[in-house]
């Protein structure tokens, strides 16, 4: 699941509309109008979901690849230590 978000016309940036949904989900539904009140310029924003997309959040990542990451992080700390 994730947050459908549209981009502010004033600003350009994203910003959460407050539906959630999944992307295939999203991307089946029918068209429809959607109004967000957006939080940085504080305006009401018109939108179709044609305009729209899902933000999902990033898988999260496994033990083992933290420790992999983890452990170049500190070879590399090591070797510019010895600089």
């Amino acid at each position: 699941m994730g947050m459908i978000m549209v981009k502010c016309p004033q600003t350009g940036r994203a910003i959460p509309t407050g539906i959630n949904s999944d992307r295939e989900s999203f991307l089946r539904s029918i068209v429809f109008f959607g109004n967000t009140r957006c939080p940085i310029c504080r305006s009401n924003h018109n939108w179709f979901a044609r305009e729209a997309w899902v933000e999902e959040p990033l898988a999260p990542v496994s033990g083992a690849i933290q420790h992999h990451v983890a452990a170049q992080m500190r070879r590399q700390e090591g070797e510019q230590g010895r600089e």
